[in-house]
């Protein structure tokens, strides 16, 4: 389903010159704005959503002002070029501009619950619903001024460019650090000797993932995860070292063929069993043979 911001706004003072210019990606829409501007122009704004202002471009020797009451309480003045604010969703917001003849700036909204999803981890909410009004930062400049170029662009590239724009400015504002890696659990001592002798004693045959899992009780892709944290293979691996092993014991103690012994250790043929023993063992079998039987 499509992300639609959702906002409610009562404002005078503004005229849009253009249209608007808006893209939207996954969880994310980004709006251009240019607005012509009365003497005085204000509003009142409120979004269902999480959103970023950046004020691109103005003409005009006068001062914006934000308050988060009617009345002027927690105003901020943007005296000293702040041209970025973060408002929570929910939050009420009044703006009022004076002596600006015109400007331009990005609206960029996002869904929280689709952006977490995607970063695969929770936002803070501490960051989340605090306010940042009228503050700068050169690298949130820099990402905002490429994503407006973008939504004002008449030939568009590809998704994937926006997108990644929109999301690295999210990342940066909401100042998510590093991921660190899950740690995947391990088998339980009881369930690795039931897989791995189950493997020794059946590797000559195609072993299914199924089978393993049912033995250690889970289910596949949790088996398969922790098999591989407990031992550092994953389990078809695990099979094909004790193919090779039992292949090594034939070498060894044994006058059968090279093609013999393919079969017998569930190679498909001569060459797949030479194929395999040189990429695990670094040589061929005949060579690895006469090393140890000279």
């Amino acid at each position: 389903m499509t992300f639609q911001p959702r906002m409610q706004n009562k404002i005078e003072g503004f005229s849009v010159v253009g249209g608007l210019h808006r893209r939207s990606w996954n969880g994310i829409v980004a709006d251009v704005w240019d607005v012509e501007c009365a003497p005085y122009a204000g509003g009142y704004y409120v979004s269902n959503d999480p959103r970023l202002f950046v004020l691109l471009d103005m003409n005009g020797a006068g001062r914006s002002t934000m308050k988060l009451t009617s009345k002027g309480a927690d105003a901020a003045e943007d005296g000293e070029n702040q041209p970025i604010s973060y408002v929570p969703a929910g939050m009420e917001l009044w703006a009022d501009l004076k002596n600006v003849q015109f400007l331009r700036h990005l609206d960029l909204h996002f869904d929280a619950e689709i952006v977490a999803r995607r970063l695969m981890e929770e936002l803070d909410q501490e960051r989340l619903t605090s306010a940042r009004l009228l503050f700068s930062d050169d690298r949130v400049l820099t990402l905002s001024r490429m994503i407006a170029t973008e939504c004002m662009n008449p030939a568009p590239l590809h998704d994937l460019y926006g997108d990644g724009l929109a999301l690295a400015l999210i990342i940066d504002v909401m100042k998510l650090g590093k991921a660190e890696p899950r740690k995947r659990s391990k088998l339980a001592a009881w369930q690795l000797r039931k897989a791995t002798e189950f493997i020794t004693e059946n590797c000559m045959r195609n072993i299914r993932l199924e089978e393993l899992a049912t033995l250690a009780g889970l289910s596949q892709s949790h088996f398969s995860h922790a098999f591989k944290a407990s031992t550092g293979l994953a389990p078809h691996q695990w099979q094909m070292n004790a193919r090779l092993e039992r292949a090594k014991q034939l070498l060894l103690h044994g006058d059968q063929s090279l093609m013999v012994i393919a079969a017998e250790t569930g190679f498909s043929d001569q060459a797949h069993f030479t194929r395999v023993f040189r990429k695990n063992v670094g040589t061929t079998p005949a060579t690895w043979k006469k090393a140890r039987v000279a």
